[in-house]
C-alpha cells in the first residue's frame, strides 16, 4: 500500500508538470502568432498571380497544417516526458508490484512493454493528425473537380448497367434486376420510356450508333432490340450540391438509407412491351450485349460460356464464339473496327477479330487471378481489363504477354469505362466507391461519397458521356439509383 501511494503521488506530480508545460507552450505559441501576425498580413497583401479565392483557400489550409503540427509537437513532448518518468520510476531500486520484488529482467520487460504502448500511441496520434490534414486537401479537391449533378431514381431493384445514347436526343439508359430498362432525361432526371419486354433481369443496355434503337440483354436467355422515340422535357434549374459533404471519409449507410421508390415514377412514362427483334440461341443467362461498328451486327455474351454474333436485320446467328472455360461476364466492341473482346470467370479475356470477313482470329489474354468482370477498348491499340482480383490492367493489343500498366485497389472492380478522348478510367467498386485513374495507373480522384450523396451499396457500372454539357460521367449501383456527375477534366489533369 505505501508503494502504491508513492506511485500515485509521483504520477500526479508528473501530470501537473506536463499540464504546466503544455500551457506554457500554448502561451508561447500564442505570443509568437501575435508577433508574426504582421508579416502574414504583409504576405497576404503581396501581389500574386493566383485568384484571390484560391489564395485564400491555400492560406486557410496552411493555417490548418500549422495548427495540426503544433498539436502534434505538444503531444509528442508530453508523451516523451511520460516515457522518461516511467523509465525513472521502473529503474528505482526496491520497487514492488503486488508485494513482490521485481528482478532486473522483470523490470526490463515491464519498461519495454510500457514504452512500446506509448510509442504505439504516438504513432496513432501522428497518423490521425496527418490523415486529417490530407483529408482537408482531398475534400477541397473533390468539391472542385467532381460534383454530383443529378440522381435518377425509379427502379425497384438494383441497376446493373448504364449507357448514354450516341444520337440526338441524348438520353440515359439503365438496365435493372426489376426486369425493366428505363430511358431518362439527363437534364431533368425524368423517366421518358420504360421497356418491359423481358421476363428476367435486364443485365445490360447499349444504344445503336446512329439510330434510335436500344439493345438489352436479359436473364431470360435473350437479347432484345427495340425502338424508342422520346421528346425531351424543358430542363429545370439544377440544385447546388457542392455544399454537401464531399470528403474521403467513409460513411456507413444501412439499407434503410436507400432511395425511397415506393411511388413508381416510371408509371407515367410510355411503356414498350414488344421488341423489334429478339436474339435467341443461348442456353443460359445473357449477361451483356453490344453493337458492332456500323450497327448491322450485334454480339451477346452468356453464362453458357459462349458469345454469339448476330445479324441484326435477320436475327440469324453468324458466329458462335467458343473457347472460354467458364461463364462469360461481359462483352465489348471496338468503336471503329470490327473487334470484340469477351470477359470470363475463367480469369481470361479474349480478343476476337472480324476485320477479315472470311476468317476470324482469337487472342487470349492471361494475367488476372480471379474473374475478369469487364474489358473495354480505348483509343488506338489498348484494352483495359478489370477483375475481382482487385486489379485493373492496361494491355497493348500488339503484345499480349504482359500488361503495360497495373492498377491495384482495395476492392473488387465491376464494369469499367474509359473516357476515350482524355484516356481516364472510371472504376466502380464493390465497396461503393468510384475512382478515376489515367492510363499509366496514376490515381486522379475519388468521387465524393457521404451519408447524403453517392452510392449506398455496390457500384455496378460506369459510363462516360464526353460531349454532354451537364453530366459527363454516370454511375449506377445496387442501391437502385443512377447518378450523373460533372467531372472538371481540365482541372483533374492539371492537378495530376
Amino acid at each position: 500500500m505505501p508503494t502504491e501511494s508513492g506511485s500515485c503521488s509521483t504520477a500526479r506530480q508528473a501530470k501537473q508538470k506536463r499540464k504546466s508545460h503544455s500551457l506554457s507552450i500554448r502561451r508561447t505559441n500564442s505570443s509568437e502568432q501575435e508577433r508574426t501576425g504582421l508579416p502574414r498580413e504583409m504576405l497576404e497583401g503581396q501581389d500574386s498571380k493566383l485568384p484571390s479565392s484560391v489564395r485564400s483557400t491555400l492560406l486557410e489550409l496552411f493555417g490548418q497544417i500549422e495548427r495540426e503540427f503544433e498539436n502534434l509537437y505538444i503531444e509528442n513532448l508530453e508523451l516523451r516526458r511520460e516515457i522518461e518518468t516511467l523509465n525513472e520510476r521502473l529503474a528505482a531500486e526496491g520497487q514492488a508490484v503486488d508485494g513482490a520484488e521485481l528482478s532486473k529482467g522483470q523490470l526490463k520487460t515491464k519498461a519495454s512493454h510500457s514504452t512500446s504502448q506509448l510509442s504505439q500511441k504516438l504513432k496513432t496520434t501522428y497518423k490521425a493528425s496527418t490523415s486529417k490534414i490530407v483529408s482537408s486537401f482531398k475534400t477541397t479537391t473533390s468539391r472542385a473537380v467532381c460534383q454530383l449533378v443529378k440522381e435518377y431514381i425509379g427502379h425497384r431493384d438494383g441497376i446493373w448497367d448504364v449507357s448514354v445514347a450516341r444520337t440526338q436526343p441524348v438520353v440515359l439508359g439503365t438496365a435493372s434486376a426489376d426486369h425493366t430498362a428505363l430511358l431518362w432525361s439527363i437534364e431533368t432526371g425524368r423517366c421518358l420510356v420504360k421497356y418491359s419486354g423481358h421476363v428476367g433481369s435486364v443485365n445490360s443496355i447499349k444504344f445503336h450508333p446512329s439510330e434510335q434503337l436500344a439493345l438489352t440483354a436479359s436473364g431470360d436467355q435473350t437479347a432484345h432490340i427495340w425502338s424508342y422515340a422520346v421528346q425531351l422535357p424543358t430542363p429545370q434549374p439544377v440544385a447546388d450540391t457542392t455544399q454537401q459533404v464531399c470528403g474521403e471519409d467513409e460513411v456507413e449507410c444501412s439499407d434503410k438509407d436507400e432511395p425511397d421508390v415506393d411511388a413508381d415514377v416510371s408509371s407515367d412514362c410510355p411503356t414498350i412491351r414488344v421488341p423489334l427483334t429478339s436474339l435467341k440461341s443461348h442456353q443460359g443467362v445473357v449477361i451483356a450485349a453490344d453493337w458492332l461498328v456500323g450497327g448491322k451486327q450485334a454480339v451477346t455474351a452468356s453464362w453458357d460460356r459462349t458469345a454469339n454474333l448476330f445479324d441484326v436485320e435477320t436475327a440469324e446467328l453468324v458466329h458462335a464464339l467458343t473457347g472460354h472455360d467458364q461463364e462469360l461476364t461481359h462483352c465489348c466492341t471496338h468503336p471503329t473496327q470490327r473487334l470484340v473482346v469477351t470477359s470470363s470467370r475463367d480469369t481470361t479475356f479474349r480478343l476476337w477479330d472480324f476485320r477479315d470477313p472470311s476468317i476470324h482470329s482469337v487472342n487470349v489474354f492471361q494475367g488476372h487471378t480471379d474473374t475478369v468482370t469487364s474489358a473495354v477498348f480505348t483509343v488506338g491499340d489498348n484494352v483495359v481489363s478489370g477483375s475481382d482480383d482487385r486489379t485493373v490492367k492496361v494491355w497493348d493489343l500488339r503484345n499480349m504477354r504482359s500488361p503495360i500498366a497495373t492498377i491495384r485497389t482495395d476492392s473488387a472492380i465491376n464494369r469499367i469505362n474509359v473516357c476515350v478522348g482524355q484516356k481516364i478510367i472510371a472504376l466502380p467498386h464493390d465497396n461503393r466507391q468510384v475512382r478515376l485513374f489515367d492510363m499509366s495507373g496514376v490515381r486522379l480522384a475519388r468521387l465524393p461519397r457521404s451519408s447524403r450523396q453517392g452510392h449506398r451499396r455496390m457500384v455496378c457500372c460506369s459510363a462516360w458521356s464526353e460531349d454532354h454539357p451537364l453530366c459527363n460521367l454516370f454511375t449506377c449501383g445496387f442501391d437502385r439509383q443512377a447518378i450523373g456527375w460533372n467531372i472538371n477534366i481540365p482541372a483533374l489533369l492539371q492537378e495530376k
